[in-house]
């Protein structure tokens, strides 16, 4: 594999792409039903393995460190990287595989942690793993597909995104309604038997996914000139940093318009990836103890519970695609975050497990619009040239609010939550709200902007 320092824009022949079908689509993306696996079983269970390890309840946003901080040295470096990747397998598709491999052999050693320490190291190296697999993914998907069919390519993405996170958790629950296994029963550690189960599982398909997607899509390589011109430019770490530099002074004006909007609604959803657990457990079950039966049946009841938003996402990713075609990505957008964050004021009010499914249709259409529509709203306003490095770059408007939550959450939540989760969950529904009002700043590029990138990429 070769890497060099900066990307040319490719010819015009490889800049205009043929129209694929839904099912090359599909295909191309089943690889990220791996990857979001493995991010459901993060979302579920690292609070709770936490907890079960004896992490107080307040040091639980710099548990989830790792993320933010390995999402804002990674994601910008390999996107760039892959931008100037000349290789026989292609230019994402070393990525996925050392991301996926890596990403496996973490999830096999989580459940075995034995001391908070432990987890939250496996957790940095399994979310750097995760990093280096998806921003090519993002790239690989606008490298491949013209721009009618954006928003078709990303929201298929978001679909696997909703199928991976929800067998990821619903996975636990099933095993014990076979009665494979006991809701209960736990190893020397204090984590249950069903979370070893999960992680297991999750560690073949986080591999298989990308296996298949790789052997049934092969990447389409670029021509001869194109890559000439990647060999012939200086390679090296300082080329790659000096190259993302200029891509963050030179980023398009609708990746700025985007970033309050990101802010919120990505501070927002890492408030109820933390504290769903522990909310659950107080107004399902009444308890706060950490040993208690009720905690652990809190935390199988989150599983149901993403589960069901994210069947959702994957059951609304399609038709969101067909409304974003009919009323355009901005309005789809706005009424999906408004009615996640409508849907999380309300949960914690309900004491009945059969009423949260109401909250979760709203955050799973909300989820479905952050993992699709928001890259179809980006997509057409950055060149084609530098798709890898500007899909790293605008990670970092994911990365950064999460980063922001971990260091002011824990003073957050003891001066202003009462100490109290279920407050969590209902703070996290306004910034919801607030982040709907932000979609109103975004503009997409205008038709001189698109004109201008379209040059960029041969296109007319």
């Amino acid at each position: 594999m070769a890497v060099s320092a900066a990307a040319p824009a490719p010819s015009a022949a490889t800049a205009r792409l043929p129209t694929l079908s839904f099912w090359h689509i599909l295909n191309m993306n089943v690889g990220f039903f791996g990857l979001q696996y493995s991010f459901g079983l993060q979302q579920t269970n690292m609070s709770p393995i936490y907890s079960y390890l004896g992490a107080d309840p307040e040091k639980l946003p710099f548990l989830w460190l790792a993320g933010p901080l390995t999402g804002l040295i990674v994601q910008p470096i390999i996107g760039a990287m892959s931008d100037r990747t000349t290789s026989r397998w292609g230019r994402r598709t070393p990525y996925f595989l050392v991301g996926a491999l890596i990403c496996s052999v973490c999830l096999l050693a989580m459940p075995f942690s034995s001391a908070v320490w432990m987890a939250a190291s496996l957790l940095w190296i399994l979310d750097a793993a995760n990093n280096v697999t998806m921003e090519p993914y993002r790239a690989f998907v606008s490298d491949q597909l013209p721009a009618p069919q954006h928003a078709t390519g990303f929201l298929t993405q978001s679909f696997f995104t909703g199928l991976g996170i929800t067998l990821a958790n619903f996975t636990p629950s099933v095993l014990v309604a076979l009665g494979l296994l006991s809701a209960t029963a736990r190893s020397s550690n204090n984590i249950p038997h069903t979370t070893y189960a999960a992680f297991f599982i999750g560690a073949a398909v986080s591999i298989g996914a990308i296996l298949y997607s790789v052997l049934r899509v092969r990447e389409k390589p670029l021509d001869a000139a194109a890559v000439a011109a990647i060999r012939a430019e200086p390679g090296g770490v300082g080329a790659t940093l000096r190259e993302i530099g200029a891509a963050i002074r030179e980023m398009p004006p609708v990746m700025r318009r985007m970033s309050l909007m990101m802010l919120f609604n990505w501070y927002g959803i890492f408030c109820y990836w933390q504290y769903i657990t522990l909310c659950l457990a107080r107004t399902i079950y009444n308890t706060a103890d950490q040993q208690s039966d009720g905690f652990a049946q809190a935390q199988l009841l989150t599983g149901e519970v993403n589960g069901t938003y994210n069947v959702v996402t994957f059951c609304s990713a399609f038709l969101l695609a067909y409304l974003v075609r009919r009323l355009g990505a901005k309005a789809v957008h706005m009424l999906s975050l408004t009615l996640a964050g409508l849907g999380l004021l309300a949960l914690p009010a309900l004491h009945d497990p059969k009423l949260l499914l109401a909250p979760m249709l709203g955050l799973g259409i909300g989820w479905a619009s952050m993992m699709g529509t928001t890259y179809a709203l980006l997509a057409g306003g950055i060149p084609k040239a530098r798709t890898g490095v500007y899909m790293g770059i605008f990670n970092l408007f994911i990365v950064i609010p999460m980063l922001l939550q971990t260091l002011t959450f824990s003073w957050v939540y003891q001066h202003l939550l009462d100490s109290r989760p279920e407050n969590v969950i209902r703070f996290a529904g306004a910034l919801f709200l607030v982040a709907a009002t932000a979609v109103l700043l975004v503009r997409g590029p205008g038709k001189d902007q698109v004109l201008s990138l379209d040059a960029e990429t041969g296109h007319a």
